[in-house]
Parts: C-alpha cells; structure tokens; sequence
C-alpha cells in the first residue's frame, strides 16, 4: 500500500470515528452537571463565558461576605450546590463542566465543600471551597456563580467565577460582587498581624485581641503621651475637617528610646484608644509584607501600620554593599500611600542613630519623632505602684527607687513578679506543697520588696538585668575568643536588647 492510499485510510478510519463519537452523544442524555449549568444559563456549554476573579487565600471570608451579600440582594432563593467526581481538587469549574460533557469524567451535582476561617481572635466561619450557585445578574439575566479554594499543588488563594451567556453580564456580576464584599469587610475596624498567632491563624493575615490600656497605665514624662495623642489622634478625630482644607491626613511617629522602657507600651495604649481604626501589626520577619500591608491599610482607613524594632530592617543602606531590600519596599510602601489616606504608620525602634536618614528625615514619612526615655525617680515610684497591680504597697518605696537609678519597665514588672512570690513562699506552712499557702495575698511589704532587688542586683544575675532594661551594659569576654567583630550599630551601644514582640518583655 502506497503513502496515498495510508493517508486514505486514516483519514477515513477518523471520519468513522468521529461519527460514531456524535452518535453516541446524542443518544445519550446531558450530564445532569452540566443540564444544571447550560439550562439555568439558557445556551449552550461552549458558548458560556466564564470570568474569574482570584485573591490571596486570606481574602477568601471577604469573597464569601461578598457573594452572601450580593445573592441575599440579587437572588435571595439562590442554593449553593457542590461537584462530585475523582480529580476535582485539580481542576477548574469550566474544565470539570467540559469533561463531563465529554463523557471523560463522571462529575455531578453533589455536596458543597466547606472550609473554615478567622473572622476574628476567637470566632470563625465556614465559607465555601467548591461551589455553585445559580443566581442573577444585577439587572436580572441568569448567571451561575462559582467559589473555590486554591487547587492542589496550586498557588494559595480563592477564586470567584461566573458563568453568562455574555461577558458584560459577567463582567458586571462580578464588579458587584467585589463591590459588596469591600463593603463588608471582615477585617475593617479589627487588629491584624501579618503572621501565625494562636488568635486563629489564617495563613497570613491574623487576628488579635484589641488591647484595653488606660492612659494612667502608660508611665511617660509629663506631656509626652498628650503630645503621641495630640498628633496621632488628634488628625484622626478632624479628618474630614482636614481634608476640606486642603491638609494631608497620612503621618509617620516614631518612638525611639532605650529598650524597656515603654515604647510598645505606648503602642498598645494608641491601638486600644483608637477603636474605629484599623490596626496592622508587623515585627520580626512580618515586615516583608509591608507592601501588602500599606496596601490593606488605605483599603481599611482609617488605619495604623504599626512597624516594631523597625531599625532591624530600615538600617542605613550605607551599613551593607548592596542596600537591603527591606528597607526600599518599606520606604515605597510609606509613599505608595496617598497623603489623603488616613493612614498612620508607627515605628518604635531601640536605635534611632543608625535609621536610614531617607526614613527618620524626609517630610511625609515621619513628622513626629518621640524620645521615651528612662524613667526618673517619679516615673520607677508610678511603675512600682502600676505593676503592684490591685495589691497594697506596704513599703516605703524611696530605698527601692534610690538603689534602681537607670533601670526601664520591664525591670519594674519582673520586679514585682518576684516580690509576689517572696510573699508566696513567706504565706505557706512549712512542709506544705508550693503553691498550697493559707490564703491570698494582699500585701506587698518593704522585706519582700527588698529581698526581690537583692535578688535581681546579685551578680549573677547580670546579664537578667541587662536584659531587663536596668541600665548595665554587660560584656562577654568570650566575644573576643570567638573573634566575633561587633557590627557598627553595636559600637555605641552594647546593652542587650529586650525582644521585640507586642506584649513580651514590655510593660
């Protein structure tokens, strides 16, 4: 046989077959997926337009607040039904409706798959992972609606997808979804951080509890607080004033002081005093998302980006070769912001000398720096009344505050901590099992004032108070055995460092 009559006999053996492909999909009946689909959308299955819309996996509530709120305006009968069938969690919606029109996958109406998530530090919901519902348009043409969850092996994220029979009815469903859904925004008003917490952990955006400190906890200079509030909420409270006037409303504060000594504390005091703000918390390895941050931030406004320990990342590019990264998308990120947004950024940083001067001294990124000092004598007698708590201070407390010259809050608060249990162990009978004492305490007295300080000012424990914020500054002698060359930020200041998480190590 000659290459002629091959190609011949191919060509016809295809033609049979295709035939005998048409012929048993017409005797056999639609698959009731896609009857589902292609009835309710009245055409047929290749003629359907489907639009898609992804987000972040975190951003899945709001699409499910979205599309609860736009089917409760535009379809309030509306039914989600789910897709049954091997091999669902690696395909799309469309590719899933053409593969069981093809007879190459047996997919069908089946149950709805659920997934749960934060919609705050201790509640969450159910929204759904795989889905459809058959809603309408906003002006009334039959549409079906689509949510999924990240594919296997896919990029995180969520998905919205609508089917029509036109693109501009598509189009506009989905427009209307996205709308409804910033209008319902789970994470406005709300205290977020981008990282894992225990407060329900969703992947990146967390939620955490809003901190209640009154103004009386906070231990500052005279005037100082009013000054951090005065400029913080002070433009808050007269935004809408500010703006007819043609004033920017975005500002930058930055708390710089010695470690311990309250920075943080103030920080928790602002996102407590400002309840109808949007808080987002970033410290450590969390300010690589700064970008998506800011951005969260004038979505939400009003709002604070709170930045701690901010001189570990925003340190002098002239401190390493090839500048750091972090710091220029931390400085397009206090741009990228509009002057209009009513957007607040906050720094605490232990090492104001060492900032890249772009940071600390350019107009519109920061427009209030606040020195948070040691406290002085007044200060440690407040901080020793404050961590007492609700228990009496039966103590002359001048000795105490005389022998603590240069020591910061935290040293107070572990302080206090072990006056407790000095009492604690006083109050049990002898023989008796720690923790088994006669009854509470009420008092702190100058003896278990004392033998606490004496504690802490032992030399063995040195490095404690360092740590602690006393005022020492201890230095290891093996450093120079294990040739390790201090870095310049260490040069002019080699206190240890407290660590920088919100409510660790602070007052």
């Amino acid at each position: 046989m000659d290459l002629i009559d091959a190609r011949g006999l191919a060509l016809a053996l295809r033609e049979l077959l295709e035939d005998a492909h048409q012929t048993v999909n017409e005797a056999k009946e639609t698959p009731e997926l896609v009857a589902r689909v292609t009835g309710h959308l009245g055409c047929e299955l290749k003629n359907i337009i489907n639009v898609v819309a992804s987000f972040p996996a975190w951003e899945h509530v709001n699409l499910q607040r979205g599309v609860d709120a736009y089917l409760e305006a535009q379809s309030p009968g509306a039914q989600w039904f789910g897709i049954a069938g091997h091999g669902r969690e690696h395909e799309d919606i469309v590719n899933m409706l053409a593969g069981a029109a093809r007879g190459w996958e047996r997919y069908e109406p089946g149950a709805v798959d659920y997934a749960t998530a934060a919609i705050g530090p201790d509640e969450t919901t159910e929204v759904v992972s795989l889905g459809l519902s058959l809603a309408r348009s906003p002006d009334g043409a039959p549409v079906v609606i689509g949510l999924r969850a990240s594919q296997a092996h896919g990029d995180p994220g969520c998905q919205i997808v609508v089917l029509a029979g036109d693109r501009s009815i598509a189009t506009r469903t989905r427009d209307e979804i996205e709308r409804r859904m910033r209008k319902h925004d789970i994470y406005r008003g709300q205290i977020l951080s981008f990282a894992w917490s225990e407060h329900r952990g969703n992947e990146l955006v967390t939620f955490l509890p809003r901190p209640d400190v009154r103004a009386d906890q906070v231990i500052l200079p005279d005037g100082l607080l009013t000054t951090v509030e005065r400029h913080i909420v002070g433009i808050g409270e007269r935004a809408v004033r500010l703006r007819e006037l043609g004033q920017h409303l975005k500002r930058g504060l930055l708390l710089h002081g010695p470690p311990g000594t309250g920075k943080t504390h103030t920080v928790r005091y602002l996102m407590g005093r400002m309840r109808d703000c949007t808080v987002i918390v970033m410290t450590g390895s969390a300010i690589r998302y700064v970008t998506q941050a800011a951005g969260l931030a004038r979505r939400l406004q009003p709002a604070i980006l709170i930045l701690e320990d901010v001189d570990l990342v925003a340190r002098d590019r002239s401190y390493t070769d090839d500048g750091n990264p972090l710091l220029f998308a931390l400085l397009d990120a206090m741009d990228g912001v509009g002057a209009d947004a009513d957007v607040t950024f906050v720094l605490t940083t232990n090492r104001a000398d060492v900032l890249e001067r772009a940071l600390a001294d350019r107009p519109g990124r920061v427009d209030l720096a606040v020195r948070i000092p040691k406290p002085d004598a007044a200060g440690r007698a407040a901080l020793l009344r404050l961590y007492a708590r609700d228990m009496r201070l039966e103590a002359d407390l001048e000795p105490i505050v005389a022998r603590t010259e240069g020591a910061t809050a935290s040293f107070f608060k572990e302080l206090l901590r072990r006056a407790v249990l000095t009492a604690l162990r006083d109050a049990e009978p002898i023989g008796s099992a720690p923790g088994g004492g006669t009854g509470p305490i009420t008092a702190i007295t100058e003896d278990h004032l004392g033998r606490a300080l004496d504690e802490m000012l032992d030399e063995r424990e040195a490095l404690t108070r360092a740590l602690l914020g006393s005022g020492e500054q201890v230095h290891e002698t093996d450093e120079a055995d294990l040739d390790l060359a201090p870095s310049p930020a260490a040069v002019t200041d080699r206190a240890y460092p407290t660590t920088g998480g919100i409510g660790f190590g602070r007052p």
